[in-house]
């Protein structure tokens, strides 16, 4: 019976072998799809299984579980900030992980900003990068030629996984801890910190002309930015990284808050005259577009405006002072923010005049403080938020008298009541601002700190303000810190005639004041001088090189 059966398929196929030949043009036929097997009853062949069509499925790979591994010595506040999500699990070793955050530019998820510092009371403004990398492999040079550069533990291991191991005998390392005093006990001196570890004592040195702590700081060009790269498995890298949310950098420009405190403004006598004839804007137009670039522009006005102010003469000889009201111009130009009014002479020409006054800066939106309607305006704080930095200013009169008017039923500046402001001011703090505390305080003509001045001062640092500062002087007076606060006891004139009038007069500073997520960094000190009774100018290099070392000498530095 297989040979019948084979016979038959044999004629099956001559059949279709003779069609085939049958076009005579050679036309292909069709290709014809057997889906299943022909079924042909063959009852004596019971050993011929029937052919089945197989599939085929794809291999499954199984996905790795991602395993990270961090590199010790990454910054401590990018650690913190990473907080393992489910199914990512964290191991102790490289060799166990299929994923590494390590200091490397092979995959960067974040640049961690560093900066280079010295104390204070330092006179050098900059340094070049060629200065502090040439100093880490035992090349010293730049201002800072023969000082070690000083760091953390930390820092050390991240800038040697970039640079390479540091010179020996070029580079000190300390507790972190112990960085700042160490720094001060051993000027000159610099070192190289993280952005998130500067502190107001420390002050910031530009690096090929950048600095952190401005607002046109630009990060992309900057030398000291540190890469930090997720490495390893590259399926997992992306994924991981968006769970992971690594911070782009330790520098968030969205969290930055400048605020520019000045000195002295009363726009009269030789000041008012000559923007008579000068034009109102006159005063501004060398330091203008630094005043206004300032997030908040702090301007201690003393002085009332009033309609039937007279013209005053250059040496007038009463002191009793008013402004043409057209001159708030010049306040405007600038882009005042606050208003301080605790000034001697803010009601020196009367309620009418005070209150005059508090309204042309309520029709403006500009808030005031020290000052006021009554004595309950005067000590209410001005309470600006900024980029997320809570920020509060707050102060009065020293003098009191006839200098601080405001009570219950009348106007003017508000009298010192020194434990209601420290209550205040720790109210404040708790409520998690940073508070700036002005005074008008005695007047007097040198750079040396009194000895009430520093009493008065330090009872508001010690209170819990993150700034205290002296609006009453008519030239530099010197600095302190108390803790992490600054103390500026004096800064000078920003817009007042006194040009050439005593020692000293012809001089000023302009404090910059920077605040990052919460916290003071600290400042910068902008120098000018005046060029005629009305003019500020920004002094040269050694202008202010010559200045700086007479007030820091006048603080005990």
């Amino acid at each position: 019976m297989r040979f019948a059966s084979l016979i038959k398929l044999t004629g099956v196929c001559l059949v279709l072998f003779a069609c085939s030949q049958a076009d005579p043009l050679g036309t292909p036929t069709p290709a014809v799809r057997i889906e299943q097997p022909v079924e042909t009853e063959i009852t004596d062949t019971p050993d011929v299984e029937p052919s089945a069509t197989v599939e085929v499925l794809p291999t499954i790979t199984p996905t790795p579980v991602p395993s990270l591994w961090i590199q010790p010595f990454i910054p401590e506040q990018l650690k913190t900030s990473i907080h393992l999500p489910e199914g990512i699990r964290q191991v102790q070793s490289s060799l166990e992980a299929n994923l590494r955050l390590e200091v490397s530019d092979a995959n960067p998820a974040s640049r961690w900003i560093y900066a280079a510092v010295a104390p204070f009371p330092t006179l050098v403004e900059g340094v070049a990068f060629e200065d502090v990398l040439g100093t880490w492999k035992g090349e010293s040079s730049g201002p800072f030629s023969g000082a070690p550069l000083m760091v953390s533990e930390d820092t050390r291991e991240v800038l040697s996984a970039v640079w390479g191991e540091p010179a020996a005998g070029f580079v000190q390392v300390f507790p972190e801890d112990e960085l700042d005093e160490a720094a001060w006990n051993e000027r000159p001196s610099w070192a190289v910190v993280p952005f998130e570890a500067l502190d107001p004592r420390w002050k910031v040195l530009e690096v090929d002309g950048f600095s952190p702590l401005r607002k046109d700081f630009d990060a992309a060009a900057y030398p000291l930015t540190v890469p930090i790269s997720l490495v390893g498995d590259v399926s997992l890298q992306e994924q991981v990284n968006l769970e992971l949310a690594i911070p782009a950098s330790n520098r968030d420009p969205s969290k930055l808050t400048t605020v520019m405190l000045t000195g002295v403004t009363a726009l009269v006598r030789g000041t008012s005259n000559t923007m008579y004839s000068r034009g109102v804007t006159y005063p501004a137009e060398e330091i203008g577009f630094v005043l206004q670039d300032a997030d908040i522009l702090h301007v201690s006005n003393e002085i009332p405006f009033f309609a039937d102010c007279p013209l005053y003469e250059l040496n007038f000889p009463e002191l009793r002072f008013c402004t043409n009201p057209r001159y708030i111009g010049l306040l405007e130009e600038i882009g005042t923010d606050v208003i301080e009014l605790t000034g001697d002479h803010f009601a020196d020409w009367g309620d009418e005049a005070t209150l005059y006054t508090l309204e042309l800066y309520n029709e403006r939106g500009w808030p005031y403080y020290g000052g006021g309607a009554n004595l309950e305006d005067a000590r209410r704080p001005v309470m600006i938020e900024h980029n997320g930095n809570r920020i509060a200013f707050i102060g009065c009169n020293a003098k009191g008298g006839g200098y601080a008017t405001a009570s219950n039923t009348r106007p003017g500046a508000g009298e010192c009541d020194w434990e209601w402001m420290e209550t205040e001011v720790n109210r404040l703090k708790q409520e998690g601002y940073q508070v700036i505390a002005t005074f008008q305080h005695q007047e007097y003509y040198e750079y040396q700190v009194r000895e009430q001045y520093r009493c008065d001062f330090l009872r508001l640092a010690e209170a819990g303000a993150s700034i205290v500062s002296g609006s009453q002087a008519h030239m530099p007076h010197g600095f302190e810190f108390s803790g992490s606060s600054f103390i500026h006891y004096g800064l000078g004139n920003l817009f007042f005639d006194q040009y050439n009038s005593m020692p000293g007069t012809n001089d000023a500073f302009l404090d910059r004041h920077v605040f990052y997520d919460g916290r003071y960094l600290g400042a910068e000190l902008l120098a000018i001088r005046f060029i005629d009774y009305a003019k500020p100018v920004f002094m040269t290099a050694e202008e202010r090189q010559t200045l700086l070392e007479i007030v820091f000498s006048a603080s005990g530095w």
